[in-house]
């Protein structure tokens, strides 16, 4: 039996980066998969139709995390499919940078609705749907959420405000839902990437000369991908995890050790 074997598994922003590597594992661990995305369907049918060649069950969902009435319809469209939700990877983010004197409040406001409140309203909704289904004898808890978010979440990052304040917001939120819900047997737990190779980032690792700067931040000394991530979304996922609930799990080659610091700074 896979380690998911049955059970289904909504991923906001699940057509591409991480959550399409994410929506990628869960299926292959036998979940049955919502690939959210928010206007083009091309990528999510595209991985839909992957899933199916290899057996597994994918349905493409539409939906902008950030309005309470999209996210409502996402999760109808989940359950109508597959008679539950067991699993929500609430993944959807955007970065809209500039330096502070530069930020308009339309793009902090933007980078919070989508990735703070976007959280908020898949978390909720998903914690709804986790007490008002019956119990599977597929998984020990009630329902797990695992909400994404970055090393900036402690990391400050200049000229990224908005970002970083988005995902200090995430940790906090993930901790406090994690300590309201933990009686009802809902787990709620988060990751926080470092420096991924995806197309949110490219500019960055996509040449030589940019991967061997990036490098210099990353004691472990690659760039993750990924796969990296989506191993660590199966692992909270899963019933291995069981007594985990309010953790983030850092999967960023170290990054967030400081590395200034390796030589006394």
């Amino acid at each position: 039996m896979k380690l998911l074997e049955g059970q289904a598994a909504l991923v906001t922003g699940g057509d591409s980066g991480i959550g399409a590597g994410t929506c990628r594992a869960l299926a292959a661990s036998g979940a049955r998969v919502a690939i959210n995305y928010l206007a083009d369907s091309t990528a999510a049918d595209a991985m839909c139709k992957e899933v199916a060649a290899s057996g597994g069950e994918a349905i493409a969902v539409q939906g902008d995390v950030s309005s309470e009435e999209e996210v409502g319809r996402m999760f109808e469209r989940c359950v109508a499919a597959f008679g539950r939700i067991d699993i929500l990877v609430a993944n959807a983010g955007i970065q809209a940078d500039a330096a502070v004197t530069q930020m308009t409040l339309a793009a902090w406001r933007r980078v919070l609705d989508v990735n703070l409140t976007g959280q908020f309203l898949c978390a909720r909704e998903a914690i709804r749907r986790f007490l008002a289904q019956p119990a599977t004898p597929l998984s020990r808890a009630a329902g797990k959420i695992i909400c994404m978010s970055s090393v900036h979440e402690v990391i400050p990052w200049a000229g990224h405000v908005n970002y970083a304040a988005s995902k200090g917001g995430v940790h906090l939120m993930m901790k406090t839902l994690a300590q309201e819900v933990a009686r009802k047997r809902i787990r709620v737990n988060a990751i926080a990437p470092g420096a991924i190779a995806t197309a949110i980032n490219r500019s960055a690792w996509d040449t030589p000369e940019a991967r061997a700067k990036l490098v210099t931040l990353i004691p472990y000394g690659r760039v993750g991908e990924p796969a990296d991530v989506a191993r660590a979304v199966l692992w909270l996922a899963s019933d291995d995890s069981d007594y985990v609930t309010g953790t983030t799990l850092f999967v960023d080659g170290g990054m967030s050790l400081y590395p200034g610091f390796v030589d006394n700074g």
